[in-house]
Formats: structure tokens, sequence, C-alpha cells
């Protein structure tokens, strides 16, 4: 799996060019997929930068960072401005590595550094995943049995993985070519009943080239079109912890009303990040029909086939989206007993297409 996963990541998701500068920031649990991805970016003549972080080292950065936690270093800011293109291998030994630490330092931690978030996001970046134990045991899954599930979520099971991804981005294309004839979304299910204008903005087919496993296209809803209650059935581990049960209520576009039946702390904190993380940056529709089982990682859930996700915080710029914010988190709610109307009429029914 790892060689071609490699290739994958290095010619498709990265287009990786004679003379750029690849960095790389992946895990130590990321080690067996790490010489694969040096030698598939030097065969394109790219230069592989790699940062391997240790199990924990997050925490023991907001733990002991000190000043640094708001404060950039010149060393930093020079990487990011050097760098031509960005890859993440989210590779966590333990998912709930920062479940003891005070949510409120991460999230000021991420409020100082924004810059380097906007200097990548100017620039060419991707996001993977890699199948750790820790990854597996959140998912509830055996370590080769989550390795499979995520080797079909990649396409790597398939005799041609990029045709595969350019055949889903044909369907996604399709969807969108509908969504941008409607104005109103409205998403129905148990305890949810939540309307939302998407008029005038772009949506984006989401195939693979920035997140790998990807398949979902989204766009930026208005800032303050929001209306009704949402209760999102899926967990998630974010911020070093695991966060459940989240309920929003949505009053001209900004949470009135929140809560969660576990993580109900990082819930609170993230909305206090800064007056943007009230509001939504994003709607998503996942398409990928090869996830088809909660892990709890966002990256794998908000793309499962017959879910919707919102996003709390920062818009992309490239749907017309002008929410501002240090935050961006993605909660995801699956249709399997819901609907999605687009002006009134049905999109999805039951986690299906119509």
């Amino acid at each position: 799996m790892e060689a071609r996963f490699a290739e994958l990541l290095a010619a498709y998701c990265l287009e990786a060019a004679p003379g750029e500068t690849v960095l790389v920031e992946a895990e130590t649990p990321a080690l067996p997929l790490l010489p694969h991805l040096k030698r598939a970016l030097l065969q394109r003549g790219a230069y592989p930068l790699f940062r391997l972080g240790y199990p924990g080292e997050a925490r023991d950065f907001l733990l002991h960072g000190g000043r640094w936690l708001e404060a950039i270093p010149e060393v930093e800011r020079a990487l990011y401005e050097k760098a031509d293109k960005f890859l993440r291998v989210l590779s966590a030994e333990n998912p709930l590595e920062g479940a003891s630490v005070d949510p409120a330092l991460a999230l000021r931690h991420q409020r100082a550094w924004r810059p380097l978030s906007e200097l990548r996001l100017q620039k060419r970046w991707a996001l993977t995943l890699y199948p750790t134990v820790g990854y597996a045991v959140g998912a509830g899954m055996g370590t080769e049995a989550f390795r499979a599930y995520l080797e079909r979520a990649l396409f790597l099971d398939r005799e041609d993985p990029v045709a595969a991804w350019r055949e889903l981005a044909a369907f996604q294309e399709g969807l969108i070519r509908r969504l941008s004839q409607g104005k109103i979304l409205r998403i129905l299910a148990p305890g949810t009943d939540l309307t939302l204008s998407v008029a005038g903005r772009t949506w984006v087919n989401s195939d693979g080239r920035r997140n790998m496993p990807s398949g979902e296209v989204f766009t930026g809803p208005l800032e303050d079109s929001a209306e009704g209650e949402v209760r999102f059935n899926l967990p998630a581990f974010v911020g070093g912890r695991r966060v459940e049960g989240v309920y929003l209520r949505f009053h001209r576009g900004e949470v009135v009303e929140a809560r969660a039946q576990v993580g109900e702390d990082y819930l609170k904190e993230a909305l206090a990040t800064d007056p943007g993380a009230r509001r939504l940056g994003e709607v998503g529709i996942g398409t990928n029909f090869a996830l088809d089982r909660s892990t709890g990682l966002i990256l794998l859930d908000e793309k499962m086939g017959g879910t919707v996700h919102l996003a709390l915080g920062r818009s992309y710029p490239e749907t017309g989206g002008r929410n501002e914010s240090a935050l961006h988190w993605d909660l995801v709610l699956s249709l399997k007993e819901g609907r999605l109307l687009l002006d009134g009429e049905p999109l999805m029914v039951e986690g299906r297409f119509v």
C-alpha cells in the first residue's frame, strides 16, 4: 500500500515538479510511508523536507511552550514562506493525547499562529492520513481492518486510482451543476431542522487534490442565513480529545445555543475563539461511499457518502464566503435517517442522492 499511496500523493495530490520544495509534516507512526514518499518526490525533481514529530509532541508544546504559544519564531515563518508546497500526514499514535490539556491553550495557540495557516493556504497543500494503531482503536476496528478500510477510501484497491478519482470528480461536477441552480438548503434529521442560503456562492469540487481521501462538494453559506437547530450524530476527535453529541441552535447565522454530550468544554472554548467562530464558514456534502462507517476522524467522516457537514469559523475565499476566524471545525451529520432539500426539493433522502 505504501508505495502506491506515496505515488498518489506526489503525482496526483501535489503534482510535484522539478525545483519545488515540499514541506512534509508527519509523526513517527507514519515512518513506513516516508521512504516511499521521499523517493516519489525526488523522482519528480522536487526537494522533500521532512518535519517528523514524536507522539505527544504537540501536547508538550502546549504545556511547556510559554511565550512561543503566541510568538511565531522567525525560522518557522521563513520555512513556510520558502516552501512551495505542503503535505501534512495525520499520524497520531493516540488521537486522545491532548485530552487532559486545557482546550483554551490549543485555541489560543491556533489563533496566534494563524498567519502560518494563511501562508499555507495561499500555496498548494494537501492533507492525508496514515492508518495508525491509535486511529484504528478510536474507530473501533482492528489494525488490519482499518488499514484495508483506508485503502478502499483512497481507491488504492482499484487498478487505476487516479482514474477512479477523476470518475468521482465528474460525478461531483454534475452535483455542483444541480446545486448551483438552487438557493436554499434545508437539513432535516432527528433533532435537526436547519436552513441556510447558498445563493450566489461557488461550490467547490473536492476531488482528492487537497484532502486524500476526499469525496465532497462544499461552499460557504451566506454568513447571516443559518436559522434553526442541528444535532450532529457522529463523534469526532478534535483538539486531542473526543467530542460527541454536539447541538447548535442558530439565529440570523450566529450560534445562540450550544451544548455537547462529551467535550462541551472544548465546544465552548472553540466558540469563544473569535467573533467569526460562532458563524458557519462551510457546508459540505459527502460523496465517497467507500467510506461507510464512522471513525471519529473528521478527514474521513466528512467525506462519507450520505452525510453533510458544517464548519464553524473560517470560510474558504474561493467559495465566496467572507467569514473570518482562526477556527475551522467541521462537524458531521449522517442523513441515514434524514433528508437534504434544495429549494424544497429532495436532493438526498436517507443517505442516498435522489
